[in-house]
């Protein structure tokens, strides 16, 4: 196994791991928890698979951006799975039982919408894309889905055990993720900074920004569920982005492009997690202090 297999692997674990710890707090019912609400299952898809979508196919047509820019920035559009670490969802007051209901939707509907979205796409700009619906299905189902199902089962079967481990294996897992990423960062750093300039930084704070307030608003009047779909619109899965991008466009740059947009939309959310954070402690019912 070659040093970038491994960084790969690495990468993919670290991120399975997270969500699992994520899963630790979660039931199965969660995994129901859209099915039982249609209207906010249907404006978070909308948000999702079709304001994002068009939001980038316009950014596309109105800048004159570099193609692997463009192909980044309609590559996230088009992968509708939440963030790689849906724990930001919580920590910005987004209910477990949203966070994990969606995220699960979402993978199961990327297998199906993914290839079709992209196919559509590669005929409107003349560009063939090919996505591969089990190269999706494979990425969603052993990073996302089986992670969800295992962390579920084991706090039904241990729930003491799950409760210990949950904290230090995703601190655990965390710091791998980001070891893992110091390589490949080293690596693209210069095709990175080659590609800033020409409104491309600005168009990626324009994404993240706009998928913030869509998410926000369309998250309707539970302020959790506005908090855990604004983050989930503004960033997504990069393994998914690389996958609709891969032989889609034979442009250098593509993975540079898509760890660009990975770090402005995770910037432009953080001041939003922390808002949300503060909003959502402060609505918490105060405990009486003792005299």
């Amino acid at each position: 196994m070659t040093l970038a297999n491994l960084i790969g692997l690495a990468i993919q674990l670290s991120m399975a791991i997270v969500i699992f710890c994520v899963a630790l707090n979660a039931r199965f019912d969660d995994v129901v928890y859209l099915l039982r609400r249609p209207g906010l299952m249907a404006r978070s898809l909308l948000s999702m698979v079709v304001v994002m979508p068009l939001l980038a196919v316009g950014i596309a047509i109105v800048f004159d951006l570099h193609p692997a820019v463009e192909a980044a920035l309609v590559a996230s559009a088009l992968s509708p799975v939440p963030p790689i670490l849906p724990g930001k969802q919580i920590k910005a007051g987004g209910q477990s039982s949203y966070v994990i209901g969606l995220l699960v939707l979402t993978a199961l509907v990327a297998i199906v919408y993914v290839p079709v979205a992209a196919h559509v796409l590669g005929r409107v700009f003349d560009r063939p894309i090919d996505v591969d619906p089990l190269r999706v299905a494979g990425i969603v189902g052993t990073s996302m889905l089986l992670p969800v199902l295992a962390g579920m089962l084991l706090r039904r079967v241990a729930p003491a055990l799950a409760g210990r481990i949950d904290h230090p294996l995703s601190l655990a897992a965390t710091g791998v993720l980001v070891v893992a990423l110091i390589p490949i960062l080293v690596k693209e750093w210069s095709p990175v900074l080659a590609l800033l300039g020409n409104f491309t930084v600005v168009t990626m704070i324009v994404f993240a920004l706009v998928g913030l307030a869509v998410g926000h608003v369309l998250g309707g009047p539970d302020p959790d569920n506005r908090s855990a779909l604004a983050m989930a619109t503004a960033a997504r899965h990069p393994a998914v982005a690389l996958a609709i991008t891969h032989n889609a466009v034979d442009q250098p740059g593509v993975m540079a492009a898509v760890l660009l947009t990975l770090i402005v939309a995770s910037v432009v959310t953080g001041p939003y997690v922390k808002w949300r954070w503060r909003a959502h402690e402060a609505a918490l019912p105060q405990t009486p202090q003792e005299p």
